[in-house]
């Protein structure tokens, strides 16, 4: 009987290893896996490459993760925090006494690249950072007179999500925003790691809801929404 149910949050995240890359949905904390990414720490995998629309707020999450000196290399659309004066900003602290590496990847480029890497698809031009030090060691080609660079796929070892519902098989629903960049990440790794707040019944969930169809999911832990304090 397929069942990628996880009996505990040390469970699902069995096997990450030192030196992976990680994807890590959300959209601030809109979405992102804080029960898994704290557990993550717990487990003690480092050298890690995380991936992200962003490099960590406040001082739990990613910006936890890479005070525990767990990061090697953080790529992200946005590495600076909204409000310098309230957010104390642990990535940037680390990034600028050279502690941790830094790729920072324009938000629509990110988003394609994870999903050139789901698709299967081996790179794609685009616009954007052409003429800019984005464009820096890479090829630049001319195409309908305009210069386009060329962006490659960007694939992870594991991906951490946050979704609403999931059933044993690994279908899943998200809640609103925090959809963002979770369904493109679970196709883009080579492990997809879910949290949910419920695990339903198969049959409860309508087909034309689900937006992370189970062949994309590996391992599904329910998380309790009372279980982060």
């Amino acid at each position: 009987m397929l069942n990628k149910i996880n009996g505990s949050i040390e469970q699902a995240l069995e096997g990450v290893f030192d030196g992976a890359t990680i994807l890590v949905g959300g959209f601030g904390g809109a979405g992102l896996p804080f029960e898994l990414v704290h557990a993550l720490i717990d487990q003690g995998a480092k050298e890690l490459t995380i991936v992200n629309n962003n490099s960590g707020t406040g001082t739990d999450g990613l910006a936890a993760l890479v005070d525990a000196g767990r990061v090697k290399k953080m790529i992200c659309s946005f590495p600076r925090a909204a409000d310098p004066r309230s957010d104390p900003n642990i990535f940037q602290s680390w990034y600028l006494s050279g502690r941790v590496e830094l790729e920072v990847v324009p938000q629509g480029t990110i988003v394609e690249r994870l999903r050139a890497a789901g698709a299967g698809i081996g790179g794609f031009y685009t616009r954007v950072g052409a003429g800019t030090v984005m464009a820096e060691g890479k090829e630049v080609r001319e195409i309908n007179g305009e210069e386009h660079v060329l962006e490659h796929p960007l694939h992870g070892d594991f991906a951490l999500i946050k979704g609403l519902q999931a059933d044993r098989w690994g279908n899943m629903v998200y809640r609103k925003a925090a959809r963002n960049f979770n369904p493109v990440m679970a196709m883009a790794a080579k492990t997809t790691i879910a949290q949910v707040s419920e695990v339903v019944e198969l049959g409860v969930l309508d087909p034309e809801h689900v937006v992370t169809p189970g062949i994309f999911v590996h391992r599904v832990v329910q998380i309790t929404p009372e279980a982060r304090s």
